[in-house]
């Protein structure tokens, strides 16, 4: 039987949280050229003499910290999702479960698929909303190894899914259980941040610090990163009930201050300092929970936001293994277009 193979491709993790393994994951992730874009030398220096070094026994305990006894969150839910995902598919179909760095490896699933004579590839990268630093990342690899290929199957990249109506729904509906509009004070939507200048090169005509994007559709939006956060707050507050203004939208993990703001942090303290008591949050840049969920979201800021004066900070779960999120999963897939 012809067989499609499709690759769910999701950021990564360290195979254990111990110092080393953190060290290689780190060195993979951070010399990726489009993760920072600087000049070659001095990112090869910026990131192996000064960021990996200092960074990676601070990251390894928020690793142990984070780790279960099944392993990463993010890996643990991204096995069970393919698993799953491979049921509701059929024999038609072959998922490959894949992390850009680290195992289970893209690389590897590409050299299987190599001599197995599929007749389609279909790629995932498991990024709702496109960036060049996360699905641009994953296309770029995956050319970068099949270009000696002598044979190539018909090829299906999807770039991007932050407008599907699952993606959508299902966000919406894992937030339903806490009553957005009767429990909570506000909403936040909090997405992973990237630097200014990455959002800049996407069109560079823009000034995306004035960009309208941030209340409508606009034509330049599909590949901006900004513009599909802002999208993917509008389409999901819009299934909540929320009103415009019930919501904020803000962006985490930033290393400087020349990255996309609001800060989640920042937004955060200004709330509680107004008077603002219960908080729900979504993190819908992710479709797994991970260190920036789970830390960052669900303990750092729940700390910082009671230093403040606010109350309770709730984290909406992601997507994980969640059974609707995988019919989502396969209408993307079988339909292509998002």
């Amino acid at each position: 039987m012809d067989r499609i193979a499709v690759i769910l491709v999701n950021v990564g993790t360290p195979d254990s949280p111990s110092v080393s393994d953190v060290r290689k994951y780190l060195s993979l992730f951070l010399n990726d050229r489009r993760v920072i874009d600087l000049p070659w030398l001095l990112q090869k220096m910026l990131v192996n003499l000064i960021i990996v070094p200092f960074r990676a026994s601070k990251s390894a305990k928020l690793y142990q910290e984070l780790w279960t006894e099944n392993g990463s969150p993010l890996m643990v839910y991204s096995e069970s999702a393919a698993a799953k995902l491979q049921v509701r598919m059929g024999e038609e179909y072959r998922i490959f479960n894949t992390m850009r760095y680290g195992s289970p490896s893209l690389d590897n699933a590409l050299q299987v698929i190599k001599y197995k004579n599929y007749k389609k590839i279909i790629i995932l990268p498991l990024f709702p909303q496109y960036a060049s630093a996360t699905t641009g990342s994953v296309f770029q690899f995956i050319l970068s190894k099949i270009s000696s290929w002598n044979t190539f199957p018909a090829l299906h990249f999807i770039d991007h899914f932050h407008n599907h109506p699952a993606f959508v729904g299902v966000f919406a509906k894992l937030a339903e259980k806490y009553q957005p509009t009767k429990n909570w004070d506000h909403v936040i939507f909090s997405f992973h941040g990237l630097p200014i200048q990455q959002l800049n090169k996407i069109h560079p005509d823009l000034d995306c610090r004035n960009c309208r994007c941030k209340t409508e559709t606009i034509e330049e939006g599909r590949f901006c990163y900004q513009a599909s956060c802002y999208e993917t707050a509008r389409l999901i507050s819009s299934q909540m009930g929320l009103s415009k203004t019930s919501y904020s939208v803000t962006f985490q993990s930033r290393l400087t201050k020349n990255w996309m703001s609001p800060f989640t942090d920042e937004v955060l303290i200004q709330k509680a300092q107004a008077g603002i008591k219960k908080i729900l949050i979504l993190a819908p840049s992710f479709v797994a929970d991970c260190l920036e969920t789970k830390l960052e979201i669900g303990k750092e800021y729940q700390h910082l936001f009671r230093k403040h004066g606010g109350e309770l900070l709730q984290l909406v779960d992601s997507l994980n293994d969640n059974d609707f999120w995988i019919e989502g999963l396969k209408d993307i897939i079988e339909n292509h277009n998002c």
